[in-house]
């Protein structure tokens, strides 16, 4: 078997295996690549160790030991519940605030998941306390997520950037960012539309207290009431402590220098924690231990692996193979359709580190745009996050309230079918489809 063919076969093999059991990825693409690099390639370590990507591991530590100070000190929840006082106890406006925070924390740098954790069981005490359709409320916190998930300073954003820089392909960060964003805001539109969105307009949680206290309107929650706390008046503290105060300081300083001054994301972001670590040592208590080290390895295994697989000969071979199809058109949707049905069932973040170096020699070719195609390969990987098999939407599922388990399970595999059966051809008609034409 030659090398090309041995490394996808691996490839395949780490998929299934991380897939049915609970392997991280990253620790099988670590072995794989030794494996293949030595007994294969002749590669020494040194040689193998050449594609792990340093850059990469800086901004993913840098960026979620940041974020992990901010839930430890309370900024993420305090940054939430201001949010949520804005509504004004309008009904229909709390699924598009949750859409939004949930959007604002992944673009700050929250890992997807960790952003759908925190907000998904307030997301979701809100939906059972008003009569808001679940699966509304659950689908705009993933989607909420995915929009605001390719941020330059985003782990998705730093991923697929940081893979595009090492090529020859053209990039454009703002584009990548503002598609995923577009993209899946046009897509919960559509959903609070379809899922009795109207039906709330106008809608004010006076009235659900009132029949809940017997005719007596009040604009706020009992203390000890079941569900989230009211959008009309949230509980805690108003305004910033100091740690808090430093801590947005921090996040706009994080922002500045690396979208306003191209400074390195990485150095930036774990600059930005060691200072609030020494500023507040009780704020950092645990934080390192809550970095996603399971990220760091995920990403770590799978691209130094990608880069074995690079010196194997497999990535122009599957490019090869792929060109050979005679359509960029069809090889765009093509590799859209793959992204989106593996990612479904596995990680996103690993099937960003395969796909799109997979689609490089293809669009080093020239005969379509990359900048359309990466967005598309990244859209389509990431929407389909809704499925009840990945983090998100298992998260979404159990958080839910009030509901019957297994037809809720039952309308987000639905949901989920739709989104990976349609999504990818939606991104690859939106952004690959006009370049073309």
């Amino acid at each position: 078997m030659s090398p090309e063919i041995l490394s996808i076969v691996a490839l395949a093999a780490m998929f299934v295996i991380a897939t049915v059991l609970p392997i991280n990825m990253g620790a099988l693409a670590f072995v794989a690549a030794f494996l293949l690099g030595t007994l294969v390639l002749a590669m020494d370590s040194a040689d193998i160790l050449a594609g792990f990507p340093g850059d990469l591991f800086l901004v993913l530590v840098g960026i979620t030991y940041l974020f992990a100070i901010a839930q430890n000190n309370g900024t993420v929840d305090l940054l939430v519940r201001g949010a949520v006082r804005l509504v004004g106890g309008w009904v229909a406006a709390i699924p598009w605030v949750m859409f939004a925070i949930t959007g604002v924390l992944t673009a700050m740098g929250a890992l997807g998941p960790a952003a759908v954790a925190i907000i998904a069981p307030i997301a979701l005490g809100f939906a059972a306390r008003y009569s808001i359709n679940p699966l509304l409320m659950g689908m705009m916190v993933v989607h909420g997520a995915q929009a605001g998930g390719f941020s330059p300073i985003s782990v998705y954003g730093a991923t697929v950037n940081g893979i595009v820089a090492g090529t020859d392909l053209e990039s454009s960060p703002t584009t990548l960012f503002l598609a995923s964003l577009l993209f899946n805001t046009g897509i919960a539109l559509v959903l609070f539309l379809v899922l009795g969105g109207r039906k709330l307009i106008g809608v004010h949680s006076r009235q659900f207290e009132a029949v809940r206290t017997g005719g007596r309107e009040q604009g706020a929650e009992h203390p000890g009431s079941e569900g989230a706390e009211s959008p009309s008046a949230p509980s805690g503290p108003s305004g910033f402590r100091l740690d808090q105060a430093m801590t947005v300081l921090g996040l706009v300083v994080l922002g500045v220098l690396a979208l306003g001054f191209k400074m390195d994301v990485g150095f930036v972001a774990i600059s930005v924690s060691v200072v609030l670590a020494v500023l507040f040592p009780k704020a950092q208590k645990d934080a390192v231990s809550k970095i996603s080290w399971s990220t760091v390895l995920l990403l770590g295994g799978v691209l130094t692996f990608v880069h074995v697989m690079e010196e194997a000969g497999t990535i122009e071979f599957v490019g090869d193979g792929v060109a050979g199809l005679g359509s960029p058109l069809l090889v765009a949707l093509l590799l859209c359709y793959i992204g989106g049905i593996v990612s479904a069932f596995a990680s996103s973040t690993a099937i960003l580190g395969v796909t799109i170096p997979l689609a490089v020699p293809f669009l080093l070719a020239g005969d379509i745009g990359a900048i359309g195609v990466i967005a598309a390969l990244a859209v389509a990987s990431t929407i389909v996050d809704v499925s009840p098999f990945s983090t998100n939407g298992a998260l979404v599922l159990a958080n839910a309230r009030g509901v019957d388990p297994d037809r809720f399970y039952k309308q987000i595999l639905g949901y989920g079918a739709i989104v990976v059966a349609v999504g990818p051809l939606l991104a690859w008609a939106v952004m690959v489809l006009p370049d073309w034409l």
